[in-house]
């Protein structure tokens, strides 16, 4: 249980320093997020876009639960997107919120996310 934390963590922490090149060290080549395949590439564009769109953007494990081959996190952001996030006008404005997200890894590596972002919580916060 604890490699797949450690592999975990250490997959946050390539996002947070925003390592492009090592996240193929993290995430598969066929990898799926919420049902649909978005391969390795296409991970790794919508975490650029996410980063474009919120540059404070950081990524706080709250919860971390590991059951191989399966990871449930729930992660915290304190953030400021510049403009629509979720279809709805922040613009700028600091956001704190949630999301919880279940990873399934094949060879050590994320090939499936099933995530849920806390709507509600920046609805209220607007």
């Amino acid at each position: 249980m604890s490699e797949l934390s450690d592999i975990y963590t250490g997959y946050i922490a390539c996002l947070n320093s925003q390592d492009w090149p090592s996240l193929g060290h993290y995430v598969g080549e066929d990898a799926c997020h919420n049902g649909r395949r978005i391969g390795l590439a296409g991970y790794r564009s919508m975490l650029e876009g996410n980063y474009r769109d919120i540059p404070d953007l950081k990524f706080n494990i709250e919860i971390l639960v590991a059951d191989p081959p399966v990871v449930a996190s729930r992660l915290l952001f304190d953030c400021t997107p510049l403009a629509m996030f979720m279809d709805l006008p922040i613009n700028g404005r600091r956001i704190t919120f949630t999301e919880n997200v279940f990873y399934e890894f094949q060879d050590g590596k994320i090939a499936n996310v099933w995530s849920v972002i806390d709507k509600s919580a920046i609805e209220a916060q607007l």
